[in-house]
C-alpha cells in the first residue's frame, strides 16, 4: 500500500486537532472522576467499590495515554517545524509523510475510550 504524503499545513491542522481532542478526552475524564468520587461516598459495598476501584484505574490508564499521546504529537510537531525553519521556501512544495501511525494509535484510543465510557454510564445507572 502506496503511503499517502500530506502537506504540513494539513499536518499541522491535523495536530492542532488532536490536541484539542486530547484537551477535550482529559476534561471529560476529570468530570467522570469527580462523579466516581460522589458515588464512592455515598456507596461503601464491596462490589461497588471493585467497581469504583476498577474505573479509578481504568481513568489513570486512560490519562497515559492520553499524555503518550500528546507527547508524540508534540514531538511529530517539532520536527516538522524545525524542517520548516531550516528549509523556508521548500515547505509549501514539500509533501510529507502521513503521518498514519499516529492516527491508528488516536483511533485505537478513541474506540477504547468510548467502550469505557458506555461501560461507565452503565454503573452509574446502576449505581443511582
Amino acid at each position: 500500500m502506496k503511503s499517502q504524503k500530506k502537506h504540513l499545513s494539513d499536518l499541522h491542522f491535523e495536530h492542532q486537532l488532536w490536541q484539542s481532542e486530547a484537551k477535550f478526552f482529559a476534561d471529560e475524564l476529570k468530570i467522570y472522576q469527580n462523579r466516581l468520587d460522589e458515588i464512592a461516598s455515598k456507596n461503601t459495598g464491596d462490589e461497588i467499590s471493585k467497581k469504583i476501584s476498577h474505573f479509578q484505574n481504568q481513568f489513570i490508564i486512560q490519562k497515559e495515554q492520553l499524555d503518550i499521546l500528546n507527547h508524540e504529537v508534540k514531538i511529530h510537531e517539532q520536527s516538522l517545524a524545525k524542517f520548516a525553519q531550516e528549509n523556508p521556501v521548500a515547505i509549501e512544495h514539500r509533501l510529507f509523510e502521513d503521518h498514519s501511525t499516529m492516527q491508528d494509535k488516536l483511533q485505537t484510543f478513541k474506540k477504547i475510550y468510548s467502550e469505557l465510557k458506555t461501560e461507565f454510564m452503565q454503573f452509574v445507572a446502576e449505581s443511582l
